[in-house]
């Protein structure tokens, strides 16, 4: 599908607004109740859902729980089954680490364990980023290689940190099990290599486990580390040379920045605290001249579901729609609302259950959605789409396609 969109995208003056609501996709906390987004009173999304085309977004595939990069790369085109990327290579690329043939980054969680290394907080209690820069140079005083291999920490934000792995001539494998289980009540396991390109990776990151946890005995709640998301050096295609579009990127968080920047799309900055909604407005007005695609994401939203706070999500979707006529203002010619990944409160983690997608352009055919909800979306006219439908549909939206055959 990639090349047949090279060979029909043209440019246009039209310009596109994703917004990404990070784990938009709720349950009900009872068989009665609403979900986050139907409890939340959103006046601009709705009136914007009865002016747009609603569906649903299966990321990955009917069952399939998606992390936050397949997702992503589902909704900028890419097939999260052919393209894969490790949550370490994106987090490293966000905050500005370069990496070499043969390098590998991993995704680390700060976390509280007690007893006989029982898991008590997978993210020890969201600790504040001086906390978390804090744990690292602890930690890089005492870590600086292991048998040879060079290793580098990086804070990256709350309990999330970063840890490069640099190769000596041979590359090191990527392919290892992780050591987060993803659960509490349980003790971290060990990494396994699934090849022997991975047996010193594996043996790297079980040294590393061990050494943290000896540096940080005396840490009453950062006192443990999990990993997850082994990476190399990704490569793909180039958003540009796909959809002959000049896009930017408004996020604050590592991860996104790191996905937005290894498609090729310009990371702006964004003034202000960590996903500080004006910050990234005035990003956006800023940049509304140079760009003909904008990538702008909200992060809230997980991070409450994920707290399994189901009256915070509530929350930070309302702060959204008090924000939404800012965007609106700036008259985008194809606008859309989608999510990631569904996180609903009730299960405290991702889900596999579809999000509900907003398109409104100018051409869009009449729908019978009322507002932007799981329910109300499922009556509109976009019906279940692939993630990567997406952008050929917004593409289309603003007349950036030529038609196909003769």
């Amino acid at each position: 599908m990639i090349e047949t969109i090279r060979e029909l995208a043209k440019k246009t003056d039209e310009k596109i607004l994703m917004v990404v609501l990070d784990g938009i996709g709720g349950l009900p906390m009872d068989l009665d109740g609403d979900t986050e987004l139907a409890a939340a009173k959103t006046p601009n999304m709705d009136a914007l859902a009865r002016e747009s085309q609603l569906g649903q977004v299966e990321l990955v595939a009917a069952g399939i729980t998606p992390g936050s990069g397949p997702g992503h790369l589902s909704l900028f085109g890419y097939d999260p089954l052919k393209f894969v990327v490790g949550r370490g290579a994106l987090s490293a690329v966000g905050i500005g680490v370069k990496l070499s043939a043969g390098d590998v980054a991993v995704r680390g969680n700060f976390a509280t364990l007690e007893g006989d290394r029982i898991i008590k907080d997978r993210r020890a209690g969201r600790p504040s980023d001086e906390k978390n820069a804090e744990i690292v140079t602890k930690l890089r005083g005492v870590i600086q290689n292991i048998d040879g291999i060079p290793v580098e920490i990086y804070t990256e934000s709350e309990h999330r940190f970063v840890v490069v792995f640099r190769a000596q001539g041979t590359p090191l494998g990527a392919n290892l099990s992780d050591v987060d289980p993803q659960d509490t009540g349980v003790q971290p396991m060990s990494a396994v290599a699934h090849d022997d390109a991975s047996q010193t990776t594996a043996a790297l990151v079980n040294s590393f486990v061990t050494q943290a946890e000896a540096a940080l005995k005396d840490e009453t709640q950062v006192n443990g580390v999990l990993f997850r998301g082994y990476s190399d050096v990704p490569h793909f295609p180039s958003f540009d040379d796909i959809y002959k579009l000049r896009a930017a990127c408004i996020a604050s968080y590592p991860m996104y920045k790191g996905l937005a920047s290894l498609v090729g799309m310009d990371v702006l900055e964004v003034k202000g605290e960590e996903d500080a909604l004006s910050g990234k407005v005035e990003a956006l007005k800023a940049a509304w001249g140079e760009y003909d695609f904008f990538y702008f994401h909200i992060k809230k939203t997980d991070s409450t579901g994920e707290d399994g706070d189901f009256k915070a999500k509530v929350k930070k979707i309302e702060l959204f729609d008090a924000l939404l006529p800012d965007l609106l203002a700036l008259e985008p010619d194809v606008i859309c609302i989608v999510g990631d990944h569904s996180t609903p409160s009730k299960l405290a983690t991702h889900s596999w259950h579809p999000v509900p997608l907003l398109i409104r352009s100018k051409y869009g055919r009449k729908d019978l959605a009322q507002r932007y909800t799981e329910d109300e979306s499922l009556r509109g006219s976009l019906a279940l789409r692939k993630g990567t439908d997406i952008m050929p549909l917004l593409m289309a939206n603003a007349l950036k396609l030529q038609k196909y055959g003769a």
